[in-house]
């Protein structure tokens, strides 16, 4: 029974809160990357550490701006000492967090050290589940949207066929674009045999127009960015976190977090994603990881398949599916059994009705998942999607997730970075707090 949230943990003290969740913190290896590399040169008189922690303590706070997080601790002595900052320091200028910020952008740190945590959640045994929810949200940008460009009248294409020397030539061109395209540009599939490496290196975080349909099926524009979760249904801890620019298609950074989910050794069973995420190549990573898809699927001007539901189910003579029965782990196969109908059907005992049907998944893993499509088991399953809209909510409303006060994206991601870096501190520390106060119910029980 959880006692304590995140929600418990900000409405604590100030003082208890910044030591519950700095507590969750291993900062030496963030000040590393913006402290002195020498001993050469002009002393360096910046508390760095304190710095990280009131960079911290303006999401708790929610301040908006750098220069108001600097009239803050100007003005407030205990919430400069809560952020570690010694009386006999100097007051700080927007120009020193201004090149840490600088710093730390073009560093992965942040990354490195939510990987850390969430495998410290794990070893403590806060993290038990093996389900994984993947979904995507956007946020707007701090730049200003460029100018739409006037594009030139396109000359009046040359009726007829070309001519072999002008086909040439464009079977060159083209072949050349598909040699230069990026991973990011290319077929999802091209993602499957890439390094995860790789895969966070080119993917493209420059802000960008992106478009999705709303809720009342109308398309929503805005200028910025993406950010993609893969959220533990079950702990709510953020395993992996993606940005993007706000043009990528969802299903491009599947695979990537999924990657990054398996680099960290967690023991991932399901993978639970929207209709936007109904592509090939993540059923077959998800199948390489022994994982089970459960993907809503997104029919694209496909036939129905005469002899099947809408589910995939195979039907009877009178177009009764039959029921999913169970999955067979050693030859990856999924079972059905006749329906309830043909308990009192003249046609049960004929050659026409099959008693059981029997498919191996990976003659088809988008059809055949298992469970299977449209059982109670599957419905469920899919119900725990929600986690990960529940957490970016979350981010959203108390954790300044649409507040981007930096421009470019290298800093966009770094702002991304360190909300979902504090997200799981925060759950981190009301854990252990959690755990402290189950301990001390359990003994003040008499035996």
């Amino acid at each position: 029974m959880s006692l304590f949230g995140i929600q418990e943990l900000y409405d604590l003290e100030p003082t208890q809160r910044y030591e519950a969740i700095f507590s969750a913190l291993d900062l030496e290896k963030i000040v590393a990357v913006v402290s002195k590399k020498s001993w050469r040169g002009a002393p360096v008189e910046l508390n760095y550490p304190a710095m990280v922690c009131s960079l911290i303590a303006r999401l708790v706070e929610r301040i908006p701006t750098i220069k108001d997080l600097l009239k803050r601790l100007k003005n407030d002595l205990l919430f400069r000492v809560n952020c570690g900052f010694l009386i006999s320091d100097d007051v700080l200028s927007e120009a020193s967090y201004s090149r840490m910020i600088q710093k730390l952008s073009v560093s992965d740190v942040f990354d490195q050290e939510n990987d850390a945590m969430i495998l410290q959640a794990l070893t403590e045994g806060f993290i038990t589940d093996d389900h994984v929810a993947i979904d995507a949200s956007h946020f707007e940008a701090r730049d200003q949207a460029p100018a739409k460009e006037e594009k030139p009248k396109p000359e009046p294409k040359k009726r007829g066929r070309k001519t072999k020397a002008e086909q040439a030539v464009f079977d060159q061109l083209k072949k050349e674009t598909k040699l230069n395209q990026t991973l990011f540009e290319k077929e999802v599939a091209a993602q499957l045999d890439a390094t995860y490496e790789e895969l966070r290196s080119e993917i493209p975080i420059e802000p960008q127009w992106g478009v999705k349909k709303n809720s009342e099926g109308k398309n929503a524009y805005w200028f910025g960015y993406k950010a993609h979760l893969a959220v533990g249904t079950k702990s709510q801890y953020i395993f992996q976190s993606l940005m993007s620019s706000g043009s990528l298609h969802d299903s491009k950074a599947a695979i990537p977090l999924l990657k990054g989910i398996e680099k960290l050794g967690l023991p991932i069973q399901v993978g639970c994603m929207d209709a936007g995420y109904d592509v090939p190549a993540i059923y077959q990573q998800l199948f390489r990881m022994n994982a089970q898809s459960v993907i809503a699927y997104n029919k694209r001007r496909e036939q129905e398949v005469p002899g099947f539901n809408e589910h995939f189910a195979p039907t009877c003579v009178k177009e009764h599916a039959y029921r999913y029965d169970s999955f067979d782990p050693r030859w990856k196969t999924i079972k059905f059994t006749r329906p309830k109908e043909c308990a009192d059907c003249p046609l049960a005992q004929d050659s026409l009705c099959q008693k059981t049907f029997k498919f191996r998944i990976e003659s088809d893993l988008r059809r055949y998942t298992a469970p299977a499509r449209g059982s109670t088991k599957w419905k469920a399953l899919f119900a725990e999607r929600t986690a990960v809209e529940r957490v970016n909510a979350y981010l959203k409303e108390f954790f300044q997730f649409n507040n981007v006060r930096h421009r470019h994206g290298k800093k966009a991601k770094l702002h991304l970075s360190l909300i979902t870096f504090l997200f799981n501190a925060s759950k981190l520390a009301a854990e252990r707090i959690n755990r402290l106060l189950q301990d001390k119910m359990a003994n003040q029980q008499p035996a």
